[in-house]
């Protein structure tokens, strides 16, 4: 339960984080970038926090997700969308978006292993 805790801490936190960026940052490396990769950082704790226990490789599983939706940028799906999905969604596919997400993914790898001494 402690780490459910620490978990939802950590969520709770990235996620406020975001809400600043998205709010009061218009830059063009903090925002675009450093946000992707927090979105990871971001979902990966919200899905720790919910399950129970872990499953293996989840980095990997949320780093795929993040892979997904910036896939339906490619189609029309992104237009279709009612308002709170759309946003979510996005409307324009980057690759530069996929390596930050690369890089979302393994932080969150790296800060499993560190601070949950989780062994794969």
């Amino acid at each position: 339960m402690k780490k459910r805790l620490i978990c939802a801490g950590v969520f709770v936190g990235v996620l406020g984080i975001e809400t600043l960026i998205a709010l009061f940052v218009h830059d063009e490396f903090i925002r675009p970038y450093f946000g992707d990769v927090l979105a990871v950082v971001c979902v990966y704790f919200l899905v720790r926090t919910i399950l129970p226990e872990k499953p293996r490789y989840l980095s990997i599983f949320v780093t795929a997700f993040a892979f997904l939706v910036e896939t339906v940028q490619l189609t029309p799906l992104s237009e279709v969308l009612p308002s709170p999905l759309s946003v979510i969604v996005g409307g324009t596919f980057d690759f530069k978006d996929l390596a930050c997400y690369l890089v979302g993914g393994a932080v969150c790898f790296l800060l499993d292993k560190l601070f949950f001494k989780r062994h794969l």
